[in-house]
């Protein structure tokens, strides 16, 4: 099988359809998170889903990225590189939660929960050394980058134009998270969720036209048929 610019863009499209699923299946009755959720299987399998959204996600939005480099100009390279740096920080981060935070549960629990109670909007009991601005730093990107990127998106007039804005609203919806206490927070992961599913399926979909465009049609006429004999 060759490798074309078609074939792995579609790939990215399928991955981002992937990631907006995974997104949203983790939220699905998410427990509370502490110390002792940490150690649990349950916590072990939703984390590496998390880490494979993460990195499913990257390939997604670098593919649209790629699409469309010459109709989002500065501001889709700016939000492309500013929403991958934010979902490259979160898989760091969802690889501690995996692979470190479980082995020190026992014997550091209030460190453990204290970067729980960040990594959801809280506020910590004591200090978390260099996990506070790497969670700061993902919340930048996450954020900024996913309005940027989802405004670049929408005047590109490539992909769907409805989930570039769900996917900018989505994202800098977070930012409501703590004002609305009331509200699960859970929630506001699902705008975002479905804009990487849009998303996917239009670039998807668009490389299926392009491919479709780019095959070769051979006319003939009875003059020609009548030449050639």
């Amino acid at each position: 099988m060759s490798i074309t610019t078609t074939k792995l863009t579609r790939a990215a499209g399928l991955s981002a359809v992937a990631a907006g699923l995974l997104f949203a299946a983790v939220q699905i009755n998410h427990p509370h998170l502490d110390a002792n959720f940490v150690t649990t299987t349950e916590w072990t399998v939703r984390q590496t889903m998390k880490v494979v959204m993460a990195a499913l996600a990257l390939i997604g939005i670098t593919g649209m990225y790629l699409r469309q480099v010459k109709q989002t100009g500065i501001l889709g390279l700016i939000g492309y590189v500013l929403f991958s740096a934010g979902y490259l920080t979160m898989l760091s981060i969802e690889t501690i939660g995996t692979v470190v935070l479980p082995s020190i549960a026992h014997s550091a629990p209030g460190y453990v929960n204290d970067v729980l109670a960040v990594s959801t909007s809280g506020n910590a009991a004591g200090d978390i050394g260099l996990m506070q601005p790497l969670l700061s730093f993902m919340g930048i990107g996450y954020l900024g980058g996913g309005l940027l990127f989802g405004i670049a998106l929408f005047r590109a007039r490539i992909l769907a134009r409805w989930a570039a804005v769900l996917l900018g609203v989505g994202t800098v919806s977070a930012i409501a998270i703590p004002l609305l206490p009331q509200i699960n927070e859970r929630l506001f992961a699902v705008p975002t969720a479905v804009a990487l599913v849009g998303l996917g399926i239009s670039l998807w979909r668009d490389q299926r036209t392009v491919v479709g465009h780019s095959l070769p049609v051979e006319n003939s006429s009875p003059l020609d048929a009548a030449g050639a004999k």
